[in-house]
């Protein structure tokens, strides 16, 4: 029995990339109880840290902002 060159299964495309840069962080005893305590239903810890370091770059990012002269 000879193999077929082409598949019975269509090639499907897999889903892209949300995620590009990874990194390991190291927080201090009882910090994922807290974060734990104060999630609401569907979310997920790290999406409560992504969004807890995007809010804090923005408060970053503006404060270093140059000041616009008032008129």
């Amino acid at each position: 029995m000879t193999m077929s060159a082409e598949s019975v299964i269509p090639p499907r495309m897999g889903r892209k990339k949300l995620w590009h840069q990874r990194t390991a962080v190291k927080f201090p005893q009882g910090t994922f109880e807290r974060i734990a305590a104060v999630l609401q239903k569907p979310e997920v810890r790290m999406d409560f840290i992504r969004k807890a370091v995007e809010r804090e770059l923005r408060f970053r990012e503006a404060k270093h902002r140059p000041k616009k002269p008032r008129r």
